[in-house]
């Protein structure tokens, strides 16, 4: 008998570990309740076993249709942080730096190293990918992500954010996932009529609770980024050569079982087809989490018509030698998403896919006594894209001098409110069955620039220092109408250069009203005001060194309009 795969014991090792919580390492020894999976490799969409026969797949049926076509074309990824990201080495107090430091004394960020991004928060030096992205109005940071009686355990943590049940522990959590529920609504006939595109797509080691549902996993899975790649390239899952199986005995048998897959899997034709229509225009680092978003932005670019994608970055349980890791981490995290956007630009898709973050849990405030963080309670959680309609801190980060008893951070932000609004406000979900999905956790949305409900959102802090100012009275001028939300999305600004090197900004307003463009440097510190006056209804045009007194160094800037609530952002060089 042949070895068809390797094989390990999942084993830990660490430095000496300071306030790590109880049966930590023993946690890591316990054979999870889905892991099995991983020794099928793959766990494609739909796959079920009847008896001795496999239930295939056939073609769309027209409520399934029906319902598909229905549906938002917008686009959703969610990264797993996988370990606990520590949110304090990602968006960076500066209101609360002294208790940061004074916690971490060997671990900290200096402050020389703090990319600040607005006077109360930056990110690491090692995450200025992402500046560019903050200047375009394409990144929000959402404070003190996390639920009541949060769990500081792996797989716990991991359901409780894929199930959304918060009575979760150990085993006995709910076996369903809140994407995995919401496709079920979608598609009733799912395992005999299947959508013609996969509903979801998952890069992963086992079939991912969160897409999990009554009857089967919505998600076509692939073990690891390689063997999607070869999916997409060749059309099948397992390849067939003669050879492959060596001189084992059991070879006639394998080969037969990899090809009855290959029928089962029939999303593979359709994930080779739209990876053919579809290319790369960006060259990415060579790197498992980069080479994930490449291939994702390869197969949104060639329509292939799925609506969620989740993948994954493993390393963040960082109880030891933090700082280095949590930098390679976050860099290559960083650098890959600008680059995914960067690619999906070139078609013009990038304003249809929204990026999310999630981990089982954060760490504590403070370090352990191997230059590490233990397990903790709240964390941020990173949004990109265009949709996000402009850049901001959202919520209350929640306050250091306050932890619990262990030194966790309270969590400010429930983690449903912000799958609610991805649901609802993105997706395009009713809120009769986001509130299903979410096990009738009742619907708060959080206002993260994107609304297709229409729902009023309630008022939330957005913690980006906009400065304000009062209109200026002026009995000559136009008096401004209050413009609503629809023509406010319709105004039209960019930069652009009519002499060499010389940055104008044309903005078409819809209305008259009050305009308010601040200029920003790229550590987000206010340079001064451009305009701030009433502007008249049509085109205008605003040369930005006439506008800014003295003299603005070379260099690359960021210039905010903001007209009543509605806030964007680009970025604009000056030579």
């Amino acid at each position: 008998m042949c070895d068809t795969h390797n094989s390990s014991t999942h084993k830990t090792s660490s430095p000496h570990k300071g306030l790590e919580h109880e049966a930590h390492d023993l946690e890591h020894k316990t054979w999870n309740r889905r892991s099995f999976l991983q020794a099928l490799g793959i766990a494609g969409s739909g796959s079920m076993m009847l008896g001795s026969s496999f239930l295939t797949a056939s073609a769309p049926s027209p409520l399934t249709a029906a319902i598909a076509d229905s549906e938002t074309d917008k686009i959703l990824i969610l990264i797993r942080l996988s370990g606990g990201n520590d949110g304090l080495s990602t968006v960076i107090p500066i209101e609360q730096y002294d208790a940061y430091a004074n916690a971490r004394p060997n671990i900290y960020i200096p402050e020389s190293k703090v990319l600040k991004l607005t006077d109360k928060f930056g990110v690491p030096s090692y995450m200025k990918a992402l500046e560019p992205m903050w200047g375009d109005g394409q990144f929000k940071a959402v404070h003190g992500v996390g639920y009541e009686g949060q769990s500081l355990s792996h797989f716990t943590g991991s359901d409780v954010f894929a199930n959304t049940d918060l009575t979760s522990t150990g085993f006995s959590g709910l076996n369903t996932g809140w994407m995995g529920r919401h496709f079920e609504q979608c598609y009733p006939d799912y395992l005999i009529n299947p959508p013609a595109s996969p509903a979801a797509i998952q890069i992963g080691q086992f079939g991912s609770l969160v897409f999990e549902g009554e009857e089967t996993n919505y998600a076509f899975v692939s073990s690891n980024v390689e063997q999607l790649k070869e999916i997409a390239e060749s059309g099948v899952v397992y390849g067939l050569e003669e050879n492959l199986f060596g001189d084992c005995m059991y070879g006639d048998q394998l080969k037969f079982l990899r090809g009855v897959a290959n029928t089962t899997y029939e999303y593979s034709g359709v994930i080779h087809e739209a990876w053919s229509r579809g290319q790369n225009q960006v060259e990415y680092q060579k790197n498992g989490f980069a080479r994930q978003l490449a291939l994702l932005a390869r197969l949104i670019k060639g329509n292939l018509g799925t609506k969620v994608y989740m993948i994954s970055m493993g390393g963040f349980d960082t109880h030891g030698n933090q700082p280095l890791a949590h930098e390679r981490l976050m860099s290559n995290l960083s650098i890959a998403i600008d680059n995914f956007y960067e690619d999906l630009g070139y078609t013009q898709q990038d304003g249809k896919v929204l990026s999310m973050t999630f981990s089982e849990f954060g760490r504590r405030i403070f370090e352990n006594g191997s230059k590490g963080t233990d397990h903790g309670k709240a964390a941020p959680t990173l949004f990109f894209g265009k949709g996000l309609e402009g850049s901001a801190f959202v919520g209350e980060h929640p306050t250091l001098d306050n932890p619990d008893g262990r030194g966790n951070l309270e969590y400010t932000m429930d983690f449903r409110d912000l799958y609610a609004t991805v649901l609802a406000e993105w997706l395009c979900v009713p809120i009769p069955l986001v509130e299903q999905h979410l096990l009738d956790h009742p619907y708060a949305p959080v206002n993260l620039g994107f609304n297709c409900s229409g729902t009023d959102f309630p008022d939330i802090a957005y913690s980006d220092d906009a400065p304000t100012f009062p209109d200026q009275p002026n009995a000559e001028a136009e008096q401004p109408v209050i413009p609503n939300t629809e023509q406010l999305n319709s105004m039209v600004h960019k930069p652009f250069y009519p002499t060499a090197q010389t940055p104008h900004i044309y903005l078409e307003m819809p209305v008259t009203a009050h305009v308010d463009i601040e200029l920003f440097n790229i550590l987000g510190q206010r340079v001064g005001t451009v305009k701030n006056a009433i502007m008249s209804e049509g085109p205008n045009e605003i040369n930005i060194m006439e506008s800014m007194p003295g003299h603005l160094a070379p260099g690359k800037y960021i210039y905010r309009i903001q007209v009543q609530q509605h806030k964007s952002s680009k970025s604009v060089m000056v030579s």
